[in-house]
């Protein structure tokens, strides 16, 4: 019986309650989008590579490492030489093994000199490997293969040239070996989009008459010479290890670190990323406490509604307390009335939300690299709903408690 009345009260004063719906629906689209957002986010984040087991380099800190070998920010205290490299290599734990090399620079892009095998080792998204969407991957000494952004934002196609420059922000470029555009990756939303990729000779043979930061005066080796010379590396940045058997991880990771030769340090790519995201996540809260407040001033606004309507339902209400309702039907009704709101106005915004993933997930992928996955609601966005419903009970029980205190006298009285 309450439930049918509550249903056409709600009918009677249809527009002001689907104004009310509505400002519900966006409120909790926008907290559970975030919440997606934010979840997808982090899941990008920690799959930005996957797959490695080891991140090796010189000693410093382990986020530190992280961040100049995976998201390129930042430099290396130090390099880690190629005895020590091969040293690593040459373990029985170790499957495979692939190096960095970085230090220069194009149009403000990092450049990272490593081998072939790095297109075939390096994994994100829980596996995803590397496509190349133009051209193929170095096959000469001055081949290079960018990444989506440098492609997008440079304008470059497949032959263009590329002059290197020589560290950070700096204006010494290696004019005398140009490189040539060979490839351009699939957009991954990662750090690779915004790397040049060359090859490890190629790092070699453009410091062949560089020393100590400095090009040697007077002094510029032919190209034709530079491709018979020795162009074994001397240091690497860093580099990427898969190890034989999971087990071994640590066991590796311990030998490295106390590698008697020179200081080394081996991280674990999912310890070290969460290590990172405890620092870079605090934005995470602040945009979620924005997003709650947007779902409690719809909410307000809810209870601002019903307050409104009670003037104008006072009448009403003396009608079915005159029929023989008691005052807690009263304040029943308009509880009801607030839940039934609230709900229709949650399940709306849960609808709008996965309408808006299935139209936005692919352009938000392509943009952005950042996927959003299309997925069950979870516990926790379930649980949301539930909240929005009980909180709008909550929010209800104040003018319900007034019109339960209204009289019937009251209620009849015919006001001038």
């Amino acid at each position: 019986m309450i439930l049918r009345l509550a249903i056409g009260s709600l009918g009677a004063r249809v527009l002001t309650v689907a104004m009310t719906v509505l400002a519900i629906a966006l409120s909790v689209m926008l907290f559970l989008g975030v919440e997606k957002v934010r979840t997808g986010a982090k899941a990008s984040f920690a799959d930005t590579i996957s797959g490695t087991d080891l991140i090796v380099g010189a000693r410093s800190g382990s986020v530190q490492l992280l961040l100049y070998s995976v998201f390129r920010i930042g430099n290396a205290t130090n390099n880690v030489t190629w005895q020590s490299y091969q040293d690593i290599a040459a373990r029985p734990e170790v499957d495979w093994i692939v190096p960095i090399s970085l230090g220069d620079s194009h149009r403000q892009f990092r450049v990272m000199g490593t081998t072939v095998e790095f297109f075939d080792r390096y994994r994100y998204r829980q596996g995803r490997g590397l496509e190349v969407a133009e051209g193929a991957v170095m096959a000469d000494l001055f081949d290079t293969v960018i990444g989506a952004d440098v492609a997008a934002t440079l304008g470059y196609t497949t032959g263009d040239p590329i002059i290197v420059a020589h560290g950070i922000a700096s204006f010494a470029e290696h004019k005398d070996q140009p490189f040539r555009v060979s490839g351009i990756l699939e957009k991954t939303g990662t750090p690779v989009d915004r790397t040049v990729i060359v090859s490890m000779e190629a790092i070699e043979a453009i410091h062949v008459d560089w020393r100590n930061g400095a090009q040697i005066p007077g002094q510029s080796t032919p190209v034709d010479v530079i491709r018979r010379m020795d162009l074994t590396p001397k240091a690497v940045t860093a580099a990427l290890v898969g190890v034989e058997s999971p087990l071994q991880t640590f066991a590796l990771q311990r030998a490295i670190n106390e590698y008697p030769e020179e200081p080394l340090l081996a991280i674990l790519p999912g310890v070290a990323l969460q290590e990172l995201w405890a620092i870079v996540g605090i934005a995470e809260t602040a945009l979620l406490g924005v997003s709650a407040m947007v779902v409690v001033t719809a909410l307000i606004g809810m209870m601002a509604t019903i307050f409104s309507s009670l003037n104008e339902r006072r009448r009403e209400m003396a009608i079915f307390r005159a029929m023989g309702a008691r005052p807690t039907t009263i304040m029943g009704l308009l509880v009801l009335e607030a839940v039934l709101t609230a709900a229709v106005g949650a399940l709306i915004g849960m609808l709008l939300l996965y309408l808006g993933l299935f139209v936005a997930q692919p352009m938000i992928d392509n943009a952005f690299g950042l996927w959003l996955p299309i997925e069950a609601p979870t516990l926790r966005e379930l649980w949301v709903l539930l909240g929005v419903v009980a909180a709008g009970a909550i929010v209800s029980l104040v003018p319900a408690v007034r019109a339960y205190r209204l009289s019937l006298a009251d209620g009849m009285m015919v006001r001038t």
